[in-house]
């Protein structure tokens, strides 16, 4: 699939209604949700409902779930007035995508779209292979104040929603590297916070993957602000070492984490960030390098750190009681897990711990299995799900069983769906963590709700 065609206006507005394939994904809600906002008719497809769907559908976007023209509403069946916005993840065969191609629709990617909607605007992008959705959020919070409007890849917690609607003079976008979509941002201030090798079903090798974020970081018009180490030129941020902006004197008060940033002009102190886990330290610091380079003030910078709280899927507490701890997380990647594993050690140093994975993937699980398998043996007790395919086909030789052979870990198994609840309740840990960026999510809900209603769950 293939749609490098240029919008003939700025922001996409010239087109009043928009078809949406995959709506229901985190980032393409986002982009109808804006749409909505400023008055277009906005429809979809997606292969299942969810509580995103349903929260689009009660702002009067028309979704179906069966890939059948048929479905889609007549009026935007005009392709003189109808733009079609796809998510790369769709398979080729597709029937939707592919009558819209065969009768000479504007189909753009999610990314493209994007790219037109901010370029007008003063855009301050996100990019990272970890990292980006958090640090997005956190920025996206702070320039509300600046009155931006933020497209995210998460739903923060602040606003139940992935989209913060402001003006339309300064944007926050999450710069995602697969398909090599943020090439399509024109960023004026951006940072990377990771550029771990993933994505190597797009990328074939690291090597790729660092031209592409070389690519990104060539397209910055004004600032470039990077993790200390990440081998591009820019602006350094670091926890406790010699950087341009750098987090100083971090204690943990009460569940908070408490630091001092030092800036290339300046100092503050005591600012109080929430989120467990110095790779959010990190996030956090990554969006007050960038809200500072465009100018927001610090006392604000500070206030905003404090009051954030936090993206759904991002270490989100299902169950949380002296007794008993379950703990939902997208990390889907082995950087991710090892995170979340010393996030989790820090807040509960002398509890046993159950990690939870839904491997997403057969290429990733393939590329990284090593990777994965020491990182998920560093907790007490692991239970592995069946690979979550997402877009792909399987692999022969690539299962569950590829990882759980490389454990060396007495307490690992693997575990089918309809008996994760039972073997969860059978298990000493008082900590469960469940980690994943397939169906897992929604399948947390069901199993905190399950343990809620059982002995399982003190309170």
């Amino acid at each position: 699939m293939n749609s490098e065609k240029v919008l003939p206006f700025g922001k996409g507005l010239g087109w009043e209604f928009i078809f949406f394939i995959g709506i229901g994904g985190i980032g393409m809600s986002a982009i109808a949700r804006y749409f909505v906002s400023i008055g277009k008719a906005v429809a979809g497809y997606d292969k299942t409902a969810s509580k995103i769907t349903e929260e689009l559908q009660k702002a009067g976007v028309v979704i179906h779930f069966e890939d059948d023209i048929k479905h889609i509403p007549i009026a935007f069946l005009n392709k003189e007035q109808t733009l079609v916005v796809y998510t790369p993840a769709i398979p080729e065969n597709h029937a939707e995508y592919n009558y819209f191609v065969n009768n000479n629709f504007t189909i753009l990617k999610r990314a493209e779209i994007l790219g037109e909607i901010t370029n007008t605007s003063f855009c301050l992008a996100v990019a990272g292979t970890h990292g980006k959705t958090t640090t997005s959020a956190i920025l996206g919070h702070i320039m509300a104040t600046e009155n931006a409007t933020s497209f995210l890849g998460g739903i923060a917690e602040n606003y139940n929603s992935n989209l913060i609607l402001g003006a339309d003079k300064v944007s926050v976008v999450e710069a995602d590297e697969f398909d090599r979509s943020f090439l399509k941002l024109s960023p004026n201030i951006a940072c990377v916070t990771s550029m771990d090798a993933d994505h190597l079903d797009i990328y074939k090798n690291p090597e790729a993957l660092t031209t592409s974020f070389q690519e990104f970081s060539n397209k910055v018009t004004g600032a470039l602000i990077v993790a200390k180490g990440i081998p591009l030129k820019g602006l350094t941020y670091a926890i406790e070492e010699a950087a341009d902006y750098t987090a100083q004197n971090l204690k943990i008060k009460n569940g908070t984490y408490i630091f001092d940033v030092k800036t290339p002009r300046s100092k503050i102190k005591d600012i109080a960030f929430n989120l467990p886990g110095k790779h959010n330290v990190m996030n956090a610091l990554a969006a007050f390098a960038m809200a500072d380079v465009y100018g927001v003030d610090l006392a604000i910078i500070k206030e905003r750190l404090q009051s954030f709280k936090g993206v759904k899927r991002r270490f989100s507490y299902k169950i949380k009681t002296e007794n008993f701890v379950l703990i939902d997380d997208y990390a889907h990647h082995p950087t991710e897990i090892n995170a979340v594993e010393s996030s989790v050690r820090e807040m509960y140093p002398n509890q046993k711990v159950l990690v939870v994975f839904q491997p997403h993937l057969f290429s990733r699980t393939q590329d990284f299995a090593n990777d994965f398998a020491t990182a998920l043996q560093k907790f007490d007790e692991v239970i592995l799900l069946d690979i979550y395919p997402a877009r792909e086909k399987p692999i022969e030789g690539v299962t569950s069983d590829l990882l759980l052979n490389k454990m060396q870990h007495k307490q690992k198994k693997i575990v089918k769906k309809e008996n994760l609840i039972k073997d969860i309740k059978n298990s000493v840990a008082n900590v469960v963590v469940m980690l994943g960026a397939g169906d897992i999510g929604a399948l947390t809900n069901t199993v905190a709700q399950a343990l809620i209603n059982s002995d399982r769950y003190e309170s």
